[in-house]
């Protein structure tokens, strides 16, 4: 027991004493053995410790070499690159760790292993397989070329599980694109030798997942079946097999929101929002419910309407007369921004380019009603620095620039960015025109950056149909809209029908000779059979060559040169003297222009402008046929209320021969599609004894129709119409009294169904004249379908 606590004693004042010195034991151990350095590599010996920059000494092995093993494709130096632990270094278990990471984040190799053989480190990996082929499997609904463009894996790519997992993800966020979100998708990999697999994505879609019900909570002033026709977003029902608006989209249920945002927005209420639009998966994975919350807030009415000005040079007073917005109506989001557009441009034609018009609204939720000052002040001086155009692949940057009412150097004008983003849609060549300003290189400079996706621009059309007035109808035709990129037009067209034939071939470049001026070349040939109306069969042959240009964005001028043969043949023996004299051949040389004027909002489906246009021919500069012919169109569209559409049209046409007996096919004849009720050529002159239609030199004709809807599910697309027609042909210069001709108007007023098919527009009329002459030809029903594909 002494001698053990003699040992303790000894240690404890040994212990004090390091303590005492900032010595520990360990140290203290150390510094009583003499340490042994191992002789330097110029003297021959094994490397275990080398001097540091202070000229210590670190202890530990050094790495002489790296061996890499089981690389096939890849060189070792390579994996030597990606290595933190470098040959001629201290071995470093901290270094070593780090390499075996940085190996496994290159992706190459699917296993790497780092061990020491003595001085030396060995690396064995074991490569990532290329990637020969890839397949997919037991898709149906989506096609392998928008799968293959979903996923980042190649052929000749190195394939990792990651990168699998990562392009799964996407065909999954595809499909639920789709609407398919019950659809499974396993890769299976498929061993090949070299080192090489295929991968295949084999695919269960399952079925569509529809739109079980949408319901709206919160809506007091329009309902919820009112509110379902807004949005994009429909309930599954059996006709909208050929739509996909059935099913569950989350990109269109944000696009929903703000639809249904401007809806309350255009009607009044201005404190509208909506709190959530929730879509909820059934149980079976087979359809949605989706819930819409909104809170409609109260509905307001214009007020006091005024505007300030704090340029000088601009007339508060002129600016009043461009705002059409009146006390008393309900507040309209859209009205305001069409008067700030008016602003914009009225500031912008007197010279201010850099103005901004800020309507100042003052709410009173009291009497629930908006003032709105609409001030008028310069803005930042803002110019366009470049403008970057990006994603057409095939169209020239010069056809869209072209579209653009504003160019690089010119002054940032928002009205005219908008109107370049729809001259640009216009064009047709792409399915999505994104048109955004960002900052410039300096304060005072915007950039334009212009997003496209292209569309398809060529046409095969192959078409059948019906008309009341060509019967049967066959068509087909080839046709480019973009030829080579350079916004060019080339069509070859052919229709058969039972009264007709036609052939067409025709070019057009818009910007001939890079101006602003349209020119085109076409060649055609006509044949006609008109023996149930005049006893007579036409045919025509001949070309042209015409020129138009835009004078301001609504008024455009065409002028254009016609040359063409003609010929009038198998006239029947007992046909009307005044057609016998006719029968032969006859060459017109014809110079002639239209100018137009175009304000609707569309051109296919107006619901909003007019056009009008007025064409003169002159025909007498070369050939047999000389004559002066003016003749003027009009046509204007006005919504009453959603979806009703009132129009009304007129026209008016006078021909004057020049020597000559006016030819039969340049005159004016009238019933048919120009006035309903009544047959093709059914109205105007006509000889008595062969009752035998002969046309007139003067035509006047219009026509009021109001479209409305059905109150059917959009997508069966029915539309109704009411409507009245009117019109006269005239032929003042009777043939000897033996004509049949009397000036009074005839009328008809009918009722009209429109079809929007998926095989082509459907248009039924029923008509029934109302004022007519007893020598007049009648015609109950009128019907149209046609289609292409």
């Amino acid at each position: 027991m002494n001698l053990r606590l003699t040992k303790f004693v000894i240690r404890l004042l040994a212990f004090a004493i390091c303590v005492m010195s900032g010595l520990t034991p360990a140290m203290a151990q150390r510094s009583a053995v003499p340490t042994l350095v191992a002789p330097t590599p110029k003297s021959g010996g094994t490397p275990f410790a080398r001097p540091t920059k202070g000229g210590g000494q670190v202890s530990g092995p050094l790495v002489t070499k790296i061996l890499v093993e089981g690389a096939q494709r890849i060189e070792a130096e390579t994996v030597r690159s990606y290595m933190v632990q470098k040959q001629g270094e201290t071995f470093d278990p901290l270094k070593i760790n780090q390499s075996l990471k940085s190996l496994f984040a290159t992706g190459l190799f699917s296993d790497v292993t780092i061990r020491r053989n003595g001085p030396a480190l060995i690396v064995q990996v074991v490569e990532n397989p290329i990637i020969n082929r890839i397949a997919f499997e037991g898709n149906k609904e989506v096609e392998d070329e928008n799968l293959s463009s979903e996923v980042q894996l190649r052929p000749r790519i190195v394939f990792t599980r990651k990168r699998v997992q990562s392009d799964v993800k996407r065909l999954l966020e595809l499909y639920r694109r789709s609407g398919y979100f019950a659809a499974r998708i396993e890769p299976k990999v498929i061993q090949l030798p070299q080192n090489r697999v295929d991968l295949v994505f084999e695919i269960r879609e399952g079925d569509e997942t529809e739109i079980e019900s949408i319901t709206f909570v919160g809506n007091r002033f329009f309902s919820d079946s009112s509110l379902r026709s807004v949005i994009q977003t429909k309930e599954s029902r059996w006709y909208r097999f050929l739509s996909s608006s059935d099913s569950y989209d989350p990109d269109r249920l944000t696009f929903d929101r703000e639809l249904l945002r401007r809806h309350y927005l255009e009607n009044g209420f201005a404190d509208f929002r909506v709190v959530s639009a929730i879509a909820e998966l059934a149980p079976d994975q087979k359809s949605f419910f989706v819930t819409f919350t909104i809170e409609e807030g109260e509905r307001y009415k214009f007020r006091k309407i005024d505007a300030r000005s704090r340029i000088k040079e601009i007339d508060p007073k002129d600016l009043k007369e461009l705002i059409k917005i009146e006390s008393g109506d309900w507040y309209s989001a859209t009205d305001v921004d069409d008067s700030v557009l008016a602003l914009t441009n009225f500031a912008g034609e007197k010279g201010f380019a850099f103005v901004e018009p800020r309507p100042i609204v003052k709410r009173d939720r009291k009497t629930k009603s908006i003032d709105i000052v609409f001030e008028l002040q310069e803005g930042p001086r803002v110019f366009v620095e470049r403008i970057d155009v990006r994603g057409n692949v095939r169209t020239l940057d010069k056809v869209i620039r072209r579209e653009f009412r504003i160019v690089e150097g010119d002054a940032f004008n928002a009205a005219k960015l908008r109107r370049s983003r729809q001259r640009v849609q216009n064009l047709g060549y792409f399915s999505k025109v994104v048109v955004n300003s960002a900052p410039g290189s300096a304060p005072d400079k915007s950039v334009v950056e212009v997003e496209l996706e292209e569309q398809s621009t060529g046409e095969i059309s192959l078409g059948v149909g019906f008309s009341s007035s060509n019967g049967g109808l066959v068509e087909a035709g080839l046709s480019e809209r973009n030829f080579l990129g350079r916004g060019q037009t080339i069509k070859v067209k052919f229709s058969l029908s039972q009264r007709t034939q036609n052939y067409d071939l025709g070019f057009t470049e818009p910007y001939f000779l890079d101006k602003n001026v349209s020119a085109g070349v076409d060649l055609f040939r006509t044949q006609t059979d008109n023996t149930d109306e005049s006893s007579f069969t036409s045919e025509r042959f001949g070309g042209g060559l015409r020129f138009g240009y835009e004078i301001n964005e609504d008024w455009r001028q065409r002028v254009r040169y016609l040359a063409r043969r003609e010929k009038i043949t198998d006239v029947d023996t007992d046909a009307s003297r005044f057609i016998q004299d006719q029968e032969g051949t006859a060459i017109t040389s014809l110079v002639g222009q239209d100018l137009t004027l175009d304000t609707r909002n569309s051109r296919r489906a107006p619901t909003e402008g007019y056009v009008v246009k007025l064409t003169t021919d002159f025909a007498g500069l070369a050939g047999d046929v000389r004559f002066f012919r003016v003749e003027g169109f009009g046509v204007a569209y006005l919504t009453v209320f959603p979806e009703w559409i009132f129009s009304v049209s007129g026209n008016l046409g006078h021909i004057t021969g020049l020597s000559d007996e006016i030819r039969i096919n340049d005159r004016f004849f009238l019933g048919g599609d120009n006035l309903r009720g009544f047959e093709i050529s059914g109205v105007g002159p006509r000889d008595p004894a062969t009752s035998d239609s002969l046309g007139g030199r003067t035509i006047a004709n219009g026509s009021v129709e109001l479209q409305f809807p059905l109150f059917l599910p959009d997508e069966l697309g029915f539309n109704g119409a009411v409507f009245a027609d009117i019109g006269t042909l005239i032929n003042p210069e009777e043939d000897g009294g033996s004509v049949q001709d009397v000036t009074t108007p005839r009328m008809s007023v009918g009722v009209g169904l429109s079809w929007r098919s998926p095989f082509g527009p459907v248009r039924l009329d029923l008509a029934i004249p109302i004022r007519k002459e007893d020598f007049d030809k009648e015609e109950f029903l009128r019907f149209n379908f046609g289609t292409r594909f």
